[in-house]
């Protein structure tokens, strides 16, 4: 259950930096695992240690029918030995989409639960109600953020060795960024791209697990809300790919680089700036959302 060390660390060349004089660096936790992608192998690393020390061998967890942290888990269950249920949130896939098919091909138990059940996932209740067939389970949050997979982000920048003076990173449910927040160094600051619409709450999510105040939220990228995208987005996306090789996910990596790279054309920046961005993976839901928008003539490549 190591995590591999010495994660890509790719500069990223283009002739905006070079007219604004920042250099941007893409943390590639997105290679970490094949299928426990980025930053959900950080969320889940001491959370399987800790279950698998006190001999729990089922993993519930929450999430949409496109979550990475749902296909993560899956994946994670199938490879350290654990039984896995992912409760749905909304009604059944018939058939599957991508995300949850590979879910049950690593041997989830699916079970859906109707939105407004759903927003009552963290009481007692809903356990009693969806949950009580079950005996001993190890409960991992929607988006695996609790204090033990901050611990796990707080070694995402471990292997950096050079410096830095911001780093950028896309923000879910605010555990990732929370972690990277407690590792830096009290020159360097850390800029949190939110993937949700109207995410003032986050500040206060955030602020549960950091030690400093070295870090802003930024509320301007989210086009429309969580997985919504628009034909700006996807041409960013396809854009990158084709110019540097790297696929970017359009629900949280591609919205942070698409609001980095706006930044800095209009001098958000100090000139000399080094930035580093964290890739945080998330790839497996391209195919599902290639599925949704193909109605209105888009494709991520």
């Amino acid at each position: 259950m190591n995590l591999p060390v010495n994660i890509p660390i790719q500069e990223v060349e283009e002739a905006l930096l070079r007219q604004k004089s920042v250099r941007v660096f893409l943390k590639r936790e997105d290679l970490l695992h094949e299928k426990i992608s980025g930053n959900k192998w950080r969320k889940l690393h001491y959370n399987l240690q800790y279950a698998k020390s006190i001999n729990l061998k089922t993993l519930v967890t929450f999430g949409g029918a496109f979550s990475n942290h749902i296909s993560a888990t899956a994946a994670a269950g199938k490879e350290f030995g654990f039984k896995t249920i992912g409760v749905i949130r909304g009604e059944e896939y018939a058939p599957l989409n991508p995300t949850l098919h590979y879910a049950h091909s690593c041997g989830m138990e699916l079970r859906y639960v109707d939105r407004s059940a759903y927003r009552e996932k963290t009481t007692k209740h809903f356990e009693a109600k969806y949950l009580s067939d079950l005996e001993d389970y190890y409960l991992i949050p929607e988006g695996g953020t609790n204090t033990l997979a901050v611990k796990g982000c707080e070694e995402i920048l471990s292997d950096v060795k050079f410096d830095f003076d911001v780093v950028c990173c896309a923000c879910g449910t605010g555990g990732t960024v929370s972690g990277i927040i407690n590792s830096l160094k009290p020159h360097q600051a850390a800029l949190a791209f939110s993937s949700l619409k109207g995410a003032n709450f986050l500040k206060d999510e955030i602020g549960k697990y950091v030690i400093n105040s070295q870090w802003s939220l930024n509320l301007d990228y989210h086009f429309g809300g969580y997985a919504k995208v628009d034909r700006s987005l996807v041409d960013f996306i396809n854009r990158f790919k084709l110019k540097h090789n790297i696929s970017l996910d359009p629900v949280y990596t591609g919205k942070m680089m698409y609001g980095l790279w706006d930044l800095i054309e209009n001098d958000y920046f100090r000139r000399g700036s080094t930035i580093i961005a964290i890739h945080t993976g998330g790839l497996q839901g391209v195919l599902g959302m290639n599925e949704r928008i193909k109605d209105k003539g888009l494709q991520i490549l």
